[in-house]
This record gives C-alpha cells, sequence and structure tokens, in this order.
C-alpha cells in the first residue's frame, strides 16, 4: 500500500499529502550549495499551501532573510482536510493568500523566526487576505501570480499533475515540485526531459521521510505511522523531484566498468551468467537492466530503466528516445517487454574520465 499511496491518490482524488520539513530543507541545501545566490531578489510562488500548515510556506518564511528574497506568497484551496485547521483560520470554506516582503523582529526578541511569521499571520490583514475565487490554480487570480514570480515552489495536486505541469511550463517559470515516479514517462513531460528543458531533482524513493496525510487517510503499510506530533505519516518508493533548477549532482558522470568488466563482475548475477547484453528485437540496441552495468565502452543505443533519470548527467549521454522500438512498438527481447526502458547514448568514447569509466 505505501508504494502505490501517490497512485492510488491520483485515482480517488485524494491529494491531501503535505511535504515534511525535512525533505524540503534537504532538497533546497543541494541547489544553494550550487547557486548560493539562487533566491536573492526572487519571488517565490507556493501555490498550493495553506499557509497555516505548509512546510513550503514556512520554510521559506523562515529562510526569507538568508536567501535574499524579494517575496514570498502563498496560496490554499477551499476545504481542504489538512488547510484550514489551524486555530487562526479564520473560516474553514475560505482560500487565501499571503504576501510577504520583509520578515522583521514583530516581538522585539532579537530574532526573527517563527514567532514573528505566526504573529504576522495572526495580526497583519495587510499580509493575509481572502481570495475571490477558490484558490485553483487554473483561476485567473493565482495565474496573475504566476506571471509576476520567478519560482514556482510546490507539492501539487497528484490528479491534476499532467494540467500543473501545463500550467508552469507555458509561463516559462523555474520549478520544483513534488510528484510519481512514474510522471517522466507522460507524453508531457519526458519530451522535455529528452531536450534538457527539465530533470529529475535530489531527493528520490525512499529518502523521503513520508508524508503528512489528514486523520481519514488509512495507516496501510509497514511504513505507515503516527509521529511525536500526532500527524498521520506514510511513505512511498516512488516519489521524485522535478525540477528545472539546476544542481551540481546531475553534472556528475556516472562511474561506470566496461562490458568485459560487467559481464565478469558485475555485481548483478543477471549480468554475470551472460555471454553478452541482451538485444531489443525492434531496436538497435542492447538491453541493460540496471544503471550500475551501463557499460562505459559500448558505441551504440541502450536501453535503460527510468531511475537512470535520478543519475543522469547530460555532458555523459545523449537521450534518443523512451520505450518504442523502430516499428513503435514497446522494445522486446524475444518477444517480451522489459518495463519503461529509455534508450541513450554514450556522448564521447574513449575519454575515461568524461565517461566516467572505471579501471
Amino acid at each position: 500500500m505505501a508504494t502505490k499511496s501517490f497512485d492510488k491518490a491520483k485515482r480517488n482524488k485524494a491529494d491531501e499529502f503535505y511535504t515534511q520539513w525535512a525533505d524540503i530543507e534537504k532538497e533546497i541545501e543541494a541547489y544553494l550549495e550550487f547557486n548560493p545566490n539562487l533566491f536573492r531578489d526572487k519571488t517565490i510562488l507556493c501555490p498550493c499551501d495553506d499557509p497555516y500548515e505548509s512546510n513550503f510556506f514556512k520554510y521559506f518564511a523562515l529562510n526569507f532573510n538568508n536567501f535574499g528574497l524579494k517575496k514570498l506568497i502563498a496560496t490554499c484551496y477551499i476545504g481542504s482536510p489538512i488547510a484550514n485547521t489551524s486555530e487562526n483560520a479564520k473560516t474553514t470554506k475560505t482560500a487565501y493568500k499571503i504576501i510577504i516582503v520583509k520578515v522583521a523582529d514583530c516581538n522585539v526578541d532579537g530574532v526573527a523566526d517563527f514567532t514573528d511569521i505566526k504573529w504576522l499571520l495572526s495580526n497583519n490583514v495587510n499580509v493575509l487576505t481572502r481570495l475571490e475565487g477558490d484558490g485553483d490554480f487554473r483561476s485567473e487570480e493565482i495565474k496573475d501570480l504566476r506571471d509576476e514570480v520567478d519560482f514556482v515552489i510546490t507539492n501539487p495536486p497528484f490528479s491534476l499533475f499532467r494540467e500543473f505541469m501545463a500550467w508552469i511550463t507555458e509561463a516559462q517559470k523555474q520549478f520544483l515540485v513534488i510528484c510519481n515516479m512514474n510522471a517522466i514517462t507522460y507524453k508531457e513531460i519526458f519530451p522535455l526531459i529528452k531536450d534538457n528543458r527539465m530533470w529529475m531533482g535530489l531527493g528520490f524513493g525512499r529518502s523521503f521521510k513520508g508524508f503528512i496525510v489528514p486523520k481519514s487517510y488509512p495507516l496501510n503499510g509497514s511504513e505507515a505511522r503516527i509521529d511525536e506530533h500526532g500527524n498521520r505519516i506514510v511513505s512511498t518508493n516512488n516519489t521524485i523531484w522535478l525540477t528545472n533548477i539546476d544542481h551540481g549532482q546531475r553534472h556528475k558522470p556516472l562511474q561506470l566498468m566496461t562490458m568485459e568488466q560487467n559481464l565478469k563482475s558485475s555485481k548483478h548475477k543477471e549480468i554475470r551468467e551472460k555471454q553478452n547484453y541482451d538485444k531489443y528485437d525492434n531496436y538497435d540496441a542492447i538491453e541493460v537492466p540496471f544503471t550500475d552495468a551501463i557499460p562505459s565502452d559500448y558505441d551504440g543505443a541502450m536501453g535503460v530503466p527510468i531511475s537512470f533519470l535520478h543519475k543522469y548527467c547530460p555532458e555523459q549521454f545523449d537521450i534518443i528516445k523512451f520505450r518504442k522500438g523502430n516499428d513503435d512498438k514497446d522494445l522486446s527481447i524475444d518477444g517480451r517487454c522489459p518495463y519503461f526502458r529509455i534508450l541513450i547514448k554514450n556522448k564521447a568514447m574513449g575519454d575515461g574520465v568524461k565517461n566516467g569509466q572505471t579501471n
């Protein structure tokens, strides 16, 4: 159950998966390590984020001064099972926005912290205001907010992910969002990955600490739990960050063995027992079922699992196409189709450093 939570949420339109602070902090720090001035004088929109509850809003509000932000905007929907539950919320049937242009030491205790942010939420009517509509990101008032910002960062509704990504890309904004790993197979998403217009972030699978869900959500699965604060937590192993914000990890080439080395000493029994790599029936490429079994010295096309994208270095490999062979049917080996494969090719041969070849 836990491994399929995103899929079930999409089917049932149960979109209330709230991200934990630790996962947000870990991801953002990686981008700031690559570019310390990433957010300086920039505006961030969190368009699916109740400011009383969302850790995205809380994280950026608390770090507003450290990051040198120009403005932080958060908006929420009407009727969320988690949103609008704070004792500070005015009504459960109100969508509202918060716009912060300064985080000051409101209570004059010598530091700008959560106490000051809570004060802003409770006492400053110019900061927190009602929306005219229901807070849907597709509404004109949220679109207007989107158009004025530099970054869109959030955990969007799973059931509306395709629409949400179209909403971001049409505005040509930088973004960082959470999604199901299978989203990279969508026809609206994969071409953008192939063209190096978006890529996977750092957080991946079980590196996520789990998501906060409403009290009505069942706690099935071995990793579901209630934390020390009483939050109901479910975990998945198919969660990723998707982004077009650069980070250093994606420029690190994979360290790989040659084909001969793999066939002799790969940690995967399926590779060691073969005389050679399998070839597809309907495309001139070899089947590589594990990312760490990609041969560094093969100069032809290779079919790799979609998890390869978490290690994809655009300076090392070209992405050719996704899933289909020359006959526009799924790639197959002796009539059997392996699960989603990405066809790639090594960009340069003979340069051990550039190819990440190990000795």
